[in-house]
């Protein structure tokens, strides 16, 4: 059988990682802190540049990501990680230390203005 016809996962084609997403969460759908946003900031911090390479491969892409400030939506579109997996790698990442995150001020949820720039941004990624 030749390497064109071994069948290959969903999504392969399209960037978007073979991997099933609870292999990267260790099985976990909730990131350790719950209130995570998805347009919060994400900078890396001094240990998380410094331990980099002693990270595993997920978290070692968002630490190099990050080394300039990223929203954790846009982290995961670059990445090709689902919302879900991206905001329980980060969560991971800032409770450790390795990275830093800006929270937005204020309750987001009513703010339409708000919302509809994160789309907008959102789409401008894809």
């Amino acid at each position: 059988m030749s390497d064109d016809q071994v069948p290959r996962p969903r999504g392969a084609e399209q960037g978007i990682s073979p991997l099933r997403p609870y292999l990267l969460t260790a099985g976990r759908a909730q990131p350790v802190d719950g209130t995570l946003e998805i347009e919060a900031q994400v900078l890396t911090s001094r240990l998380g540049a410094a331990s980099q390479a002693r990270l595993t491969f997920e978290r070692r892409e968002i630490v190099s990501l990050c080394r300039d400030t990223k929203s954790v939506a846009e982290v995961a579109a670059m990445l090709g990680l689902h919302i879900g997996v991206a905001r329980v790698l980060v969560a991971d990442l800032a409770a450790l230390g390795y990275v830093v995150l800006r929270r937005p001020a204020g309750a987001l949820t009513q703010d339409l203005g708000m919302i509809e720039r994160v789309i907008r941004g959102l789409e401008a990624i894809r």
